[in-house]
């Protein structure tokens, strides 16, 4: 593949995505650069002058739940999600990744640094909306979808937590404030004092104590009550978009859950505790998702609601503090309520 062209971006930082034809002359015949596929939804920001949101120097495995991945010369841009229109119409609202191959800082256009690959390999409009399925089945019903998500374990290297250099790139990248990564390595080291278990119980009060002065959460326990096997309570309110609800306490969310954390296969994850207690509106509700694993779309039996402006912040859990991916949380209705 030819030479690429990388722009240190931060987060901040104005830039313009490239024409076309010059994004689908850096990828191969699978419309991917680097392991990372181009997606067809993407097309529609050409052209546009859009700020970086985050450096997408880092993000988290859902796929084989490995932890933390090294993502080399990518961003994230604010108000550049997935709308499913390639992909069967899949809900999931996903935040994009944009190689800085793909673009350029704004007022420094440098004419034909996109380099162009040879015909052979250059990609075309036809075969980005291919690759959006698996080898083979183009025409099948219910094929096996394909997008950055499901690819994102190829187009990353492992990354340990230990590696201190991600967390120093977190704050020179603009994507964190020193004070704020110390907050959350601080977390990081209690709750590893936590899992040694010598005065479980009292640290525990103590944290959830020195929160309630403060005006914070209690400690993310994201499990329930409920035992294995025993059936999990269901409740359908009909939200729809726009309405504004309030998201119920912790303790009653975790009386609705297994004692593994699932309300009827839904997860309740640990990034979501921060939310309890807080008004949000309904940006819409949710009945159908690309799988990331098998990358099967998945309809779902009991809608889930999304809202606006909450998503995983990568505040506590383990392995991947500080992630910047902004993937969404998905709440069952009984979590909430109608304000």
């Amino acid at each position: 593949m030819p030479p690429r062209q990388y722009l240190g971006l931060r987060a901040g930082d104005w830039v313009v995505v490239r024409p076309k034809h010059e994004i689908l002359a850096t990828l191969d015949e699978r419309g991917r650069l680097e392991g990372l596929p181009f997606q067809p939804e993407m097309l529609a920001f050409c052209g546009r002058k859009l700020r970086v949101s985050k450096a997408a120097h880092k993000t988290c495995d859902t796929i084989n739940k490995t932890g933390g991945r090294r993502m080399s010369n990518a961003v994230h841009l604010e108000g550049t999600r997935c709308d499913g229109a390639a992909h069967g119409n899949c809900q999931a609202d996903c935040v994009f990744y944009w190689k800085e191959a793909w673009l350029e800082r704004d007022g420094q256009s440098h004419p034909g640094t996109a380099a162009v690959s040879s015909p052979a390999a250059a990609c075309t409009e036809s075969g980005l909306l291919r690759g959006t399925r698996a080898d083979g089945q183009e025409n099948d019903a219910d094929p096996t979808w394909v997008c950055q998500n499901t690819s994102l374990f190829e187009a990353t290297e492992p990354l340990k937590w230990w590696d201190v250099r991600q967390y120093v790139r977190d704050v020179t990248s603009g994507n964190h404030s020193a004070w704020h990564m110390i907050r959350l390595l601080s977390f990081g080291a209690f709750r590893s004092l936590l899992r040694l278990g010598v005065g479980y119980r009292a640290l525990l009060r103590l944290y959830d104590a020195f929160q309630k002065v403060r005006g914070g959460q209690p400690y993310p326990i994201a499990s329930g009550t409920i035992p294995l096997g025993q059936t999990t309570p269901h409740e359908e309110l009909d939200l729809k978009s726009g309405e504004m609800v309030e998201i119920r306490p912790l303790e009653e969310i975790r009386a609705t859950l297994s004692v593994s954390g699932f309300n009827r296969g839904m997860w309740f994850d640990q990034e979501m505790v921060r939310y309890c207690g807080e008004r949000h509106r309904v940006q819409m509700r949710v009945h159908r998702l690309i799988h990331e694993k098998t990358g099967k779309m998945l309809d779902m039996k009991y809608p889930c609601i999304q809202l606006e402006d909450v998503y995983c912040r990568a505040n506590c859990t383990a392995m991947r503090l500080g992630c910047p991916r902004a993937t969404n949380t998905y709440w069952r209705e009984i979590w909430l309520k109608r304000v």
